[in-house]
């Protein structure tokens, strides 16, 4: 992994499908896996016989053996593994969202604060291509003021397992839009500079996971139907921050559309419009250079991978060769944005957040 160094002993902290993902990456980089952590011994045994490594049930011990941890635990648990490791020095690289609830996500950031570690959250999509050349472009004033952003993170039929840890409010947090809406508000307010967020108005729904005849093609996880399914699986938001720019939001795990995870960012020169699933980019804008004109021009870039790109991150500013980004700050922003939807929608009015 350029830039960084292998010697960072690095364990894994939740040893499910994601926690292997991250496992997968860290070996091709070189970099020393060194243990993984499970409370399920089903987890453990099938990380160790895989990677080859040590295997815990209880952070301590794992914590004496590591430099850094990448957490990928269920929502409720992020609070627990990563201030254990921040109060002792070590490393986190933490999957989003930060937590399961607003309380605990302020906890984990204060952590982060009064350690001396480096603590980065998950945002894996800031390091897309279509996304850095986007951010580029804003960043030379190419798109003029950017005042609006379109962002959808829709899936036709994608509801994770009924009665896996993403369908239970008490151990998720929320739904869909804790799972999806955390990355479309992460990059739409990223795009725009992170301004503070004002106002907040929202509505989440549970009219596909909660249903007997939910029809689909596949599905993480095994089924458990309705009684497995306590959360929403789509949310429709409307953000506006203090410099009044806008943000609209449509995430969904199920909707009768075709997926798509397309952002338009609205510029006052020009227009961005990307695509996640596709790989897409083009930008849009006029000119009067001659008779008066529109022009859409298309971009075409290599598809990266992105947790990849985000480990190598996590590992430079370990290294001291990249500046630590502000994403746990980033991230408890985000959070306090979700919240605010969900109490939108629970009181049927716009949500003001304390700035």
């Amino acid at each position: 992994m350029p830039g960084t160094s292998p010697d960072v002993r690095t364990g894994i902290v939740g040893l499910g499908n994601i926690g292997q993902y991250h496992a997968e990456r860290l070996r091709d980089h070189d970099v020393s896996l060194v243990g993984g952590l499970d409370v399920v011994e089903a987890a453990r045994n099938r990380f160790a016989s895989r990677y080859g490594v040590d295997v815990y049930d209880a952070s301590d011990e794992l914590y004496d053996e590591v430099d850094a941890v990448v957490v990928t635990t269920p929502n409720k648990f992020h609070e627990e593994y990563a201030v254990a490791a921040l109060e002792r020095g070590i490393h986190v690289l933490l999957e989003k969202p930060l937590a399961h609830t607003l309380e605990s996500a302020e906890r984990i950031a204060v952590a982060a604060e009064a350690s001396d570690a480096v603590c980065m959250v998950g945002f894996n999509n800031r390091f897309a291509n279509t996304v850095e050349i986007v951010k580029n472009r804003i960043d030379r004033g190419e798109l003029g003021e950017v005042t609006h952003v379109e962002a959808n993170y829709v899936r036709r039929r994608g509801v994770p397992g009924r009665g896996s840890w993403f369908t239970r409010r008490e151990i998720a947090g929320g739904g869909a839009l804790i799972d999806l809406g955390v990355h479309a508000i992460d990059l739409s307010l990223y795009l725009l500079g992170y301004p503070p967020v004002e106002e907040v108005t929202g509505v989440t729904r549970a009219e596909f996971g909660s249903r007997e005849d939910y029809a689909y093609l596949e599905m993480w996880g095994d089924d458990a139907g309705p009684d497995g399914f306590d959360v929403d699986d789509s949310a429709s938001a409307f953000v506006r921050t203090r410099d009044d720019r806008t943000i609209s939001l449509e995430v969904a795990w199920a909707t009768n559309r075709p997926s798509t995870h397309e952002f338009v960012v609205h510029g006052t020169d020009a227009a961005a419009r990307f695509d996640l699933l596709e790989n897409e980019l083009s930008i849009h804008s006029v000119s009067r250079i001659g008779p008066d004109h529109l022009e859409d021009t298309t971009i075409t870039t290599r598809e990266i991978d992105t947790h990849a790109a985000e480990q190598r991150a996590f590992f430079d500013a370990i290294a001291g060769v990249r500046d630590q980004d502000r994403s746990v700050d980033d991230a408890l922003s985000v959070q306090r944005v979700i919240d605010a939807i969900y109490r939108s929608n629970e009181r049927g009015e716009n949500v003001r957040l304390d700035t």
